[in-house]
C-alpha cells in the first residue's frame, strides 16, 4: 500500500498480532471490533480505523476471523519472512536478549553475538558462540544479517552503527543510550531507550497516586459533612 501509515498506527499493530494470538489459543474463531477493544482498550471505531488502513478485512455482521486476520497483520509486519539478527555486546542485556527464545518463533533467529571482551571469546549463549568484534566484517561477508541489535555503551554505538552500514546492514535495533546518527538516512533504526520507559512508568504511577489521594480526600470531605 503506498499511502504513509501513522507511526501510532505501526506502534499498535504488533498489539493487536499478540492479542489476537492470545485469542487463537483460547480456541476463539471471530470477534467483533467492539470485543477486540475491551480487551485492548482501545476504541472500536479506532481499530477499524487502523485495520482499514491495510484494507479492513471485517465483514459487517461477522467481525474478524481471529486466524485470518492474525495471519493478515503478521504479514503486514513481515513476520512471514526470515531475519536474521547479530547481537554486538553480550553483556547482560545482550544475553537475556540472546536467550529470549520467543524471538525465533516470530521469524526473528539470532544468527551472531560479537563483543570485545576476550574473556566471553566462545562462550555459548543461547546456543550462539561468542566472537570478537574483528570478526565481524568476516561474518558479514559469508551470513546474511537483516537487523543488528546494539546492546553497548553509548560512546561506542555511532561507531559501530556506521561500520554495520557500511557492511549492508539496513537495519538497526539500538539498546545504547543515544539516538544513533547515521551516514545512510536510508537505514532503518529503532531506537529502545529502557530508561525512557521507567521514567513513563514512574510518572504513571505518581500521577495514579495524585488520584488516589484526591479521591480520598474527596470522600474524607462527603463524609465529615454528613
Amino acid at each position: 500500500m503506498n499511502k504513509d501509515i501513522s507511526q501510532a498506527v505501526i506502534r499498535r499493530m504488533p498489539r493487536y498480532y499478540r492479542y489476537l494470538g492470545e485469542l487463537l489459543d483460547e480456541g476463539v474463531e471471530r470477534i467483533s471490533s467492539n470485543e477486540l477493544s475491551l480487551k485492548m482498550n482501545v476504541t472500536a471505531s479506532q481499530i477499524r480505523q487502523d485495520l482499514n488502513n491495510f484494507g479492513g478485512f471485517g465483514q459487517q455482521g461477522y467481525g474478524y476471523n481471529v486466524q485470518y486476520l492474525y495471519e493478515e497483520i503478521g504479514r503486514i509486519l513481515g513476520l512471514e519472512q526470515r531475519h536474521n539478527i547479530i547481537i554486538i555486546g553480550v553483556g547482560n542485556l545482550g544475553q537475556a536478549l540472546a536467550n529470549y527464545s520467543s524471538f525465533e518463533k516470530m521469524g526473528f533467529v539470532i544468527t551472531g553475538l560479537f563483543d570485545i571482551n576476550p574473556d566471553l571469546e566462545g562462550r555459548i549463549v543461547g546456543r550462539i558462540p561468542v566472537r570478537m568484534l574483528r570478526e565481524l566484517e568476516p561474518f558479514a561477508a559469508t551470513h546474511k544479517v537483516d537487523i543488528a541489535a546494539l546492546t553497548m555503551p553509548k560512546y561506542t554505538a555511532d561507531k559501530i552503527a556506521n561500520r554495520l552500514v557500511n557492511l549492508g546492514i539496513r537495519a538497526i535495533w539500538n539498546f545504547a543510550h543515544i539516538d544513533l546518527e547515521l551516514m545512510d538516512k536510508d537505514v532503518v533504526v529503532e531506537n529502545v531507550h529502557l530508561s525512557d520507559s521507567l521514567m513513563q512508568l514512574s510518572y504513571n504511577m505518581m500521577r495514579s497516586q495524585k488520584e488516589r489521594k484526591k479521591e480520598f480526600a474527596k470522600k474524607n470531605e462527603t463524609s465529615s459533612k454528613q
